[in-house]
């Protein structure tokens, strides 16, 4: 990823950061994923009076991806106030698309980590953990 790449990544989870709906905990989170075709396509937590029904960022930018036919994600920033790693669930979702996902991490006074999806879950529950026949899951 060149530092290009990197920069229009984070400006584009900052961006949309600010779009968060977060009434309850005032916690605004941006994401930013890159195709591997160098597309960045973004997503925002949506809170909900029903605190379980909320939808992280990262799970809205993956959704919004699929939807669009994307399946090869190179890398993601998830932009907060502090920083913040991804929760495990959106981790286990950014995984079904590919462990070695490069992770910014960005909070207000810029970039605070950057690291990979592979070091954040290191062993993630996948297809081939599933009974059945192997080798038969999406994308392969």
């Amino acid at each position: 990823m060149t530092a290009a790449d990197l920069d229009r990544l984070i400006a584009a989870a900052c961006a949309v950061r600010l779009k968060a709906y977060a009434p309850f905990s005032q916690f605004l989170v941006g994401a930013a994923l890159q195709t591997v075709d160098g597309e960045i396509i973004v997503g925002c937590n949506v809170e909900n009076v029903s605190y379980g029904l909320t939808i992280c960022a990262e799970r809205v930018a993956v959704g919004t991806a699929v939807a669009a036919g994307k399946r090869e994600f190179a890398a993601i920033a998830v932009a907060s106030s502090t920083g913040c790693t991804p929760c495990g669930a959106c981790r286990q979702v950014l995984a079904e698309f590919g462990r070695d996902m490069v992770v910014v991490l960005v909070g207000s006074g810029g970039v605070v980590e950057q690291t990979t999806l592979d070091r954040l879950l290191p062993e993630p529950f996948t297809f081939d953990d599933l009974d059945g026949p192997r080798g038969a899951g999406p994308g392969r």
